[in-house]
């Protein structure tokens, strides 16, 4: 596993069996993920040689040209259509296209986490891609200081969890907080590397009800997530969050925004609100959840019986290993570089 060592602090060179490649980056918001995956794409084909590369995003996809030239099976998870991000410019977005469009025709396979990426992806450029989507299986939180040390009381209160961009819909979650009729406190985690000033304009709209814990991770981040009464999903953009099957897997009320791949991960699990009607929608779903507290925990028993049945993580790695088998061939077979082709 190639790492950015910002990013994956993790000492020691493996962590439970995985190899843990540390390389430099440039830590900029357009250059940061490009400059790491060329220099990983160079350390893979002149030192490393795996038997099978798995990359993701689609920006990702020229380096995938790269690799395949030098005869090594490609498989690329593109996690829906990066150019559709408020958050590119017009030069950034216009590469973004073309690297969706390489995504289709470079990688032996394309991987999408959602059906609803799968259709489109097939309608825009022609390409069958293989689904996978992802995993989630939570382990019980072992106990509740983190709660304490918000002053939060299990079943009490309103989350968010995700990176504090305009796309991800915080900002929409905080007005339609502000019509609520609660006393329960909204919590939202997560940060943005290169968001300080929507960050900062998030802090200072918010009421004094509202909690900002920053990242987190591990112990803290199951404690919250097992014991809210309502998980909010505000985003309308990508594929598949992981954060929503988590928050499934995890026994949550979900409020979801409607994008398509949203409802298509909760079937009938949670409640969606309109994000054409904004915060006022939301609002209105948000206090039907808060005012049927057995409607609520009805849902969140549905939902966790479909993340165990759909989303298991077993599942998930069960799938690569049989696509990677399916690329993988022993020296001296075929010609990999010439081989095309997508999968179902």
């Amino acid at each position: 596993m190639y790492c950015r060592p910002h990013v994956v602090t993790w000492p020691a060179p493996e962590y439970r069996g995985v190899r843990l490649i540390k390389l430099p980056t440039i830590r900029t918001k357009f250059l940061d993920t490009f400059a790491h995956t060329a220099l990983c794409t160079l350390h893979m084909v002149v030192r490393s040689r795996p038997d099978v590369a798995v990359y993701f995003i689609a920006g990702n996809s020229p380096f995938v040209g790269l690799a395949r030239l030098a005869s090594i099976p490609t498989v690329l998870n593109v996690d829906g259509l990066d150019s559709e991000r408020a958050k590119w410019g017009p030069r950034a977005r216009l590469y973004l296209r073309l690297a969706e469009w390489l995504s289709a025709h470079l990688p032996h396979r394309t991987v999408t986490d959602s059906r609803v990426v799968q259709r489109l992806y097939a309608a825009r450029f022609h390409r069958l891609s293989t689904y996978i989507p992802y995993g989630a299986e939570l382990p019980p939180p072992t106990g509740a200081d983190y709660l304490a040390r918000y002053g939060l009381q299990p079943r009490g209160y309103i989350l968010m969890v995700g990176r504090l961009v305009p796309e991800n819909g915080a900002h929409v979650l905080l007005e339609a907080y502000t019509h609520l009729g609660t006393q329960m406190p909204l919590v939202i985690v997560g940060g943005a590397p290169y968001a300080d000033e929507y960050v900062a304009a998030l802090r200072a709209r918010a009421d004094p009800r509202v909690v900002f814990t920053g990242w987190l991770f591990g112990e803290g981040y199951r404690q919250l997530l097992h014991h809210a009464y309502l998980f909010v999903l505000a985003s309308g953009v990508g594929g598949t969050h992981p954060v929503l099957i988590e928050a499934m897997a995890a026994g949550n009320c979900i409020v979801a925004n409607d994008h398509a791949p949203n409802l298509e991960a909760l079937g009938d699990t949670g409640l969606s609100y309109d994000a054409r009607a904004g915060a006022a929608d939301l609002a209105r779903v948000l206090q039907q959840a808060l005012d049927d507290p057995g409607r609520a925990a009805e849902l969140r028993e549905r939902a966790r019986r479909r993340a165990q049945a759909l989303y298991s993580w077993e599942g998930v790695t069960d799938a690569y290993e049989r696509l990677c088998r399916e690329l993988w061939r022993p020296p001296g077979a075929a010609t990999w570089a010439s081989r095309r082709g997508q999968c179902n």
